[in-house]
Formats: C-alpha cells, structure tokens, sequence
C-alpha cells in the first residue's frame, strides 16, 4: 500500500492537488485561531482557562466540529455547522414542495440550483447563529462563570461587525471546501470537518494523559484505532445485487448472457444524519 501511494504521489497532477489541498487546509487552521475584530484574545483565553469542563460542555459538540474556534470567538467561529445544516434542509424540503423535487430532477442544471438555495440558506444560518454566539458572549452567558468582558466594546456597530465578520467566515469555508471538492482531493467539506477534529485531538490526548496516565492513554489510542478501522469497515461495504443480462442472437452470433453486480453501499447516507441529529440535541441547551 504505502509503495502504491508512494507511486501515486509521483504523479504530477495528484501532487499539485495535494499541495493545494494542504495549503486550503492551512489558511482553513488559520482563520480557526485569528480573533474577530472587536473581541478580547486575553479575556478569552482567561475564560477558557477557568472555565468548568460542565459549562463547556453544553457547547462541546459545535465547539468539536469548528476545531475550537467558537469558543475562542474566531472569523471561523461557526466552522462548517451553518452549510451541513443547510444541506440537510434542502434535501428534506425537496421531497415536501413539488418546485425542489422538479429541479432535482432536471439534472445538473437543477442541482446547480439547489445548490445555490443551500448557499443562501447557509447564509442566512449563519447570520443566526453568529447573533446567538455574540449574544450569549456580550451578556458573559457564553462562559458562566467567567465575568470578563468577552467583548468590551458591545455598541451597535462593533457587534454587527463582528456578526458580519463571522457570517462572513462560514461563506469562506464553504467556498474552500467547494475548492477542495473541484481541484483537490475530493470531499472537501468531509475533510474540512476532519481537520477541525484532528485540530482537538493534541489537546485532549495531553489532558488524557495528564490526569489518566500512560496506560489509560494506550488503551485510549488502540480504542479509537479500532473504531476507525470499524468505520471504515462499514463505509467500504456493500450490498451487492445480482444483475443477469438476457442472451441476445444477432446474425450467427450470440452476444451477452453474462452476470455482473449492482452495488449498494451499507451506509448510503454517511455521517450526515449524525451531525444533523446531534445538531438538533444540541438546540434546547442553546
């Protein structure tokens, strides 16, 4: 494997495409650590520090999906949430009103449109919920317990600013990802919500190991192998469908007669009703 990769890597073009994937994900981590203009990196880093593991988990889930970036106020604070949500939405609303469901099936130029529909749902989503999270920060119910002004300066025209500022950074990743999927690797929005995940993994590992110890640490690292290795057992499996094609005489000679397969894929529908799922458990505590 890892000399067929190896040899794969050679290849100019999967090179150029994984050099441009990388740099996405880079300016991606970046935006996830640069600080919205108007909030306070030192009151929020103090918040953080003194904040309970019971307070921070009512936002853990959205915290997990954004790589930390919510938490910390960030230009990409609402991370990759606002488009998945939006995505679930129009495909729920086309099988209710009669217009989506036609468009789905006019064929690329339909999804072209759905597609934009997403976009400016997306949009929409993410002016809400940054109103929300700057809300919750201006009245320090985003930290309880912390009494530090998040944001000192909360006039009207800082904090929609901040909204913008935010609104603004969801479109940006929704464009990378869109970048991503069409000249990188493919999947780009699977691996932006990969790369917030990965972001968290150092940090919790060492807090593991810090209060649990070396033991608890190895059992922890062979479980989460195991379930990744399970995952990608069920993702690669399939339900295959026998097909027979019917023998056909034309002229002398008798074509077809042979037997192939349909393949269907056990998990048809991916990790997207989840995070969908978890999304909505998370909407009460909000």
């Amino acid at each position: 494997m890892l000399t067929a990769f190896t040899r794969a890597f050679r290849t100019p073009d999967l090179r150029k495409k994984l050099l441009f994937t990388l740099g996405i994900v880079v300016l991606f981590r970046l935006g996830s650590v640069m600080p919205s203009p108007g909030v306070s990196t030192a009151a929020v880093n103090a918040c953080l520090d003194s904040a309970s593991e019971d307070s921070s988990n009512v936002y853990s889930l959205i915290n997990l999906f954004s790589g930390g970036a919510l938490l910390q106020l960030s230009v990409f604070a609402l991370g990759i949430m606002p488009y998945i949500t939006s995505s679930i939405i129009i495909q729920l609303l086309v099988v209710v009103i009669p217009r989506l469901e036609q468009l789905k099936k006019e064929g690329s130029s339909g999804e072209q449109k759905l597609t934009q529909y997403t976009r400016y749902l997306t949009i929409a989503l993410g002016i809400l919920q940054a109103t929300g999270i700057v809300a919750l920060a201006r009245s320090q119910r985003l930290f309880p317990g912390c009494t530090v002004d998040v944001i000192p300066d909360t006039s009207l025209f800082r904090i929609t600013t901040i909204v913008i500022t935010m609104t603004a950074g969801t479109a940006v990743i929704m464009w990378m990802g869109e970048l991503i999927t069409a000249r990188g690797v493919g999947n780009g929005m699977s691996l932006l919500i990969f790369t917030s995940i990965a972001a968290q993994l150092p940090s919790q590992g060492g807090r593991i190991l810090q209060v649990a110890g070396g033991v608890v640490f190895g059992l922890v690292i062979l479980l989460g192998l195991a379930i990744v290795v399970f995952v990608i057992f069920v993702e690669q499996s399939q339900r295959r469908i026998p097909v027979q094609y019917a023998k056909r005489l034309i002229g002398r000679r008798m074509y077809g007669g042979t037997s192939t397969y349909l393949p269907i894929k056990v998990n048809q529908a991916g990790i997207i009703p989840v995070i969908f799922a978890s999304s909505l458990l998370q909407l009460p505590q909000l």
